[in-house]
């Protein structure tokens, strides 16, 4: 749905797994086989892997000032089952890793987990149009993005505003 370029290093794991849903037309990503295999998913973790969305989502929307669009298992809740480790090379450089790689959640854990030691994490919004909610990285110098598209959900907002008024 939006213009804007993808979310930077892990971010944009959690910026696709949100965008997996259209809440606009119902069409699921997930359902699919072509949508679970971009995220390593079999149908049996579907369900793990909507919760998981939609408790970011959760969180992508509190990073915009807007309350949860429903209520969800808070992504803290979530993120404890998937431990991180602290690797360090021979080189004395630090990074983290995903206990076991293998699960999504695992994956998002670090993602998330380096995009708030890089500052970057609460740039990561939800759209604010009640029929779009999809995540996007918000690049504006003041951090105020409002929209996953100015063209789109932004020009809706602004005339609904406009015709609000009865001009």
């Amino acid at each position: 749905m939006s213009e804007r370029s993808a979310a930077p290093a892990g971010l944009a794991l959690v910026e696709s797994l949100v965008n997996t849903i259209d809440l606009e037309s119902g069409r699921d990503a997930l359902d699919t086989a072509d949508g679970r295999a971009r995220f390593a998913l079999t149908e049996a973790e579907v369900d793990r892997a909507r919760e998981l969305r939609e408790s970011l989502r959760a969180v992508l929307l509190a990073h915009a000032g807007h309350p949860p669009h429903r209520t969800v298992t808070p992504l803290g809740d979530l993120l404890a089952h998937a431990p991180l480790l602290v690797t360090v090379g021979d080189d004395g450089s630090a990074a983290l890793a995903p206990a076991d790689a293998r699960p999504l959640l695992s994956r998002v854990a670090v993602a998330v987990a380096e995009a708030l030691v890089a500052g970057t994490w609460t740039r990561l919004k939800a759209c604010e149009a009640d029929t779009c909610h999809w995540a996007y990285y918000d690049r504006s110098p003041a951090g105020r993005g409002r929209w996953c598209s100015m063209q789109v959900c932004g020009a809706r907002a602004k005339m609904r505003r406009y015709r609000a008024k009865g001009t």
